[in-house]
């Protein structure tokens, strides 16, 4: 639970004055689709009622003054000193600032105080969450009028240019626009978006989150590489991108390299079971989405080997405990798994999955059940 009342008081240690409001963005889990937003694919997150949280005011002196509560630091950029390739946590509001006046809007000098318990490396988005708060402040301080799926774009400008993390839009859009007790689906080329009822407690279900405690880095090597390897992919076959391949076989049959064949099944793949499962949330039944968790985990594994001994344990102790279906989330490499559990279930599998990573010799992991939640705004 976030100390608000801590946030607050550390804003006014800084500033010297009351923040003129505090703004908000949660963690998202994404259900399905992984790896296909940057290949214009589709893909069905919900928010998490965890969130990062930003006491912000306006400054005079054209510096963005960065305050961590968690971490304890105390970052100041003068505005005129801002510039892609700044490293930490502050990079993340630096980069919003940067982004929005890249774009020609008027952002001046800042105080933002952030506090946050979306889990840092853990596949939840901590930092979509970071920049979507970020956002959402500087344009409320600043009276900027932009709407929401370009406050995304903006937040992703951030990500990727001046941080150097070369992630789609998915973790953005979730963090801005879902809604409560919903999923977001969104097309990532046309960028429409549906919202899809998720009634979990009202089918008796949960969805258990395991933080497997394994962190991964978007600004690593290999999630650029898989990248790169699929914009190569559909040069070589001819389409803008691999959400245009429309016969996978034959596909297949025009490549030559078997880790690019690889990749190019399992992004055609999970999109068709992003749209079987937009299916299956449309129908009501959401315990039908059980083996389309199950499939987009082994096309993870064996296809776009993006995930690490600690999440494959985590994903098949879990069926293995009883839940109807599992899968890593994020953008790979280590973070969490979700599972779809009957409701009541999820603390006692999340044990059970302790356990075997006990045994194992893996370190402890993290669990906790979510609820869909709604997309950013303003608290106070």
């Amino acid at each position: 639970m976030l100390d608000l009342d801590a946030l607050r008081r550390r804003y006014v240690e800084v500033a010297g004055a009351q923040p003129e409001g505090l703004w908000f963005a949660p963690g998202r889990v994404n259900l399905i689709g992984e790896h296909t937003d940057y290949n214009d694919g589709f893909v069905l997150p919900f928010a998490l009622d965890r969130k990062a949280v930003i006491a912000a005011g306006r400054r005079d002196d054209a510096v963005l003054r960065l305050v961590s509560l968690e971490l304890d630091e105390d970052v100041t950029v003068p505005l005129d000193a801002l510039a892609p390739g700044q490293e930490g946590w502050a990079a993340y509001l630096a980069g919003v600032a940067w982004a929005l006046r890249e774009a020609g809007h008027d952002v001046g000098g800042a105080t933002l105080v952030l506090t946050s318990d979306v889990p840092l490396g853990a596949g939840l988005s901590s930092s979509a969450a970071i920049e979507c708060a970020t956002v959402a402040a500087l344009c409320d301080l600043y009276g900027l009028q932009i709407a929401p799926i370009d406050r995304a774009k903006l937040a992703r400008v951030a990500e990727n240019a001046y941080v150097g993390a070369p992630t789609g839009l998915l973790d953005q859009a979730a963090s801005t626009l879902c809604e409560k007790d919903t999923g977001l689906f969104l097309d990532c080329r046309t960028l429409e978006t549906e919202q899809v009822p998720l009634p979990l407690e009202a089918q008796g279900l949960e969805i258990l989150v395991l933080d497997t405690k394994t962190p991964h880095s978007h600004v690593d090597g290999e999630y650029g590489a898989r990248r790169a390897t699929c914009e190569a992919a559909a040069k070589l076959l001819g389409v803008p991108a691999l959400r245009d391949v429309t016969d996978l076989a034959d596909a297949l049959a025009k490549l030559d390299d078997e880790t690019m064949r690889k990749r190019v099944r399992h992004v055609v793949t999970e999109d068709e079971r992003v749209l079987k499962a937009l299916e299956v949330a449309r129908s009501g039944d959401l315990a039908a989405l059980a083996p389309l968790l199950d499939a987009s985990h082994a096309s993870m594994r064996d296809d776009y080997e993006i995930t690490v001994p600690t999440v494959d344990l985590a994903v098949e102790q879990a069926v293995r405990s009883g839940a109807l279906g599992a899968r890593m989330t994020g953008g790979g490499f280590g973070g969490c798994i979700i599972a779809l559990c009957r409701a009541g279930e999820g603390e006692r599998i999340g044990g059970e999955i302790t356990q075997a990573f006990d045994e194992a010799g893996h370190g402890t992991p993290e669990w906790f059940t979510v609820v869909p939640a709604p997309g950013a705004g303003r608290l106070a």
